[in-house]
């Protein structure tokens, strides 16, 4: 199998000097070889996946875990017949949870599979988040604004970590892209 054409300005190309580590440090590599380029047949052919992307990962999973209780507890109060001003919107915010808490999950996922577009859905969500969290940590709930306030933080500091936008600069199906 051939390899593709090794571009010097990609930023995955030096991927072990973004990382900080030298360049023969790579488990079942060789020297100077780039860890997220690896023949498929290969049996060391694992990917390089830097921390910060399992954190972040791991971070807007737990919102989409924390919105599919909100949802299944919003629908069951609505089931038992739980007081609500329009029944066709307390409908609309239930499945608005759900398919908030989907595509969280979808944006973990595929996330940790190293795909760029994820990154905009993981800022945008923990901006949202922020929204929340200062009015709660301000407004006499400290602990459930410091809950929703510390994880966004850290999530969108590592966003913006060079290594993993290298990590997740491929498209689907398409050669690695910035």
């Amino acid at each position: 199998m051939s390899r593709p054409p090794v571009n010097p300005e990609d930023p995955r190309e030096n991927a072990a000097e973004n990382a900080g580590d030298s360049p023969g440090s790579h488990a079942g590599g060789h020297p100077g070889e780039n860890p997220l380029r690896r023949e498929a047949g290969d049996p060391a052919a694992a990917v390089v996946r830097p921390r910060a992307v399992v954190v972040i990962a791991v971070v807007v999973a737990l919102e989409a875990a924390a919105l599919l209780l909100a949802g299944v507890w919003y629908g069951t109060q609505l089931v038992t017949g739980a007081p609500v001003l329009s029944f066709w919107g307390a409908v609309f915010t239930l499945c608005l949870l759900l398919a908030a808490s989907v595509w969280l999950f979808a944006v973990a996922r595929f996330l940790m599979r190293g795909f760029r577009w994820p990154r905009a859905g993981a800022l945008i969500a923990q901006l949202i988040v922020l929204t929340i969290g200062f009015p709660t940590l301000t407004g006499g709930y400290p602990l459930a604004g410091l809950a929703m306030v510390v994880p966004a933080v850290t999530a969108i500091v590592l966003l913006f970590d060079k290594r993993v936008i290298a990590f997740g600069s491929r498209a689907a199906g398409a050669p690695p892209a910035l």
